[in-house]
């Protein structure tokens, strides 16, 4: 089956939603620890927010994630629907 005629399928959104929101939690997760590991306190909301999401950056921040986690969940889902 062509990859076009998957993404007319409801299954097939509903796959790639079932797999792409635990790996674009799992990935928030890891950025806000990677990010905050050498510069501030995991505490320091303050710091965190200055640093990730002040002046337009949560805009890059969040779309980033978004794009990643959709793109996983249609590879993985493609690869694993017949």
């Amino acid at each position: 089956m062509r990859l076009l005629d998957k993404f007319q399928q409801k299954a097939f959104w509903i796959n790639v939603f079932k797999v792409g929101l635990p790996f674009f939690l799992i990935v928030t997760v890891f950025s806000l620890l990677m990010a905050s590991y050498g510069n501030f306190s995991l505490t320091d909301f303050e710091a965190m927010n200055e640093t990730l999401f002040s002046e337009g950056k949560w805009i890059r921040f969040w779309l980033s994630k978004i794009v990643i986690s959709l793109g996983y969940g249609m590879y993985v889902t493609n690869k694993n629907m017949k």
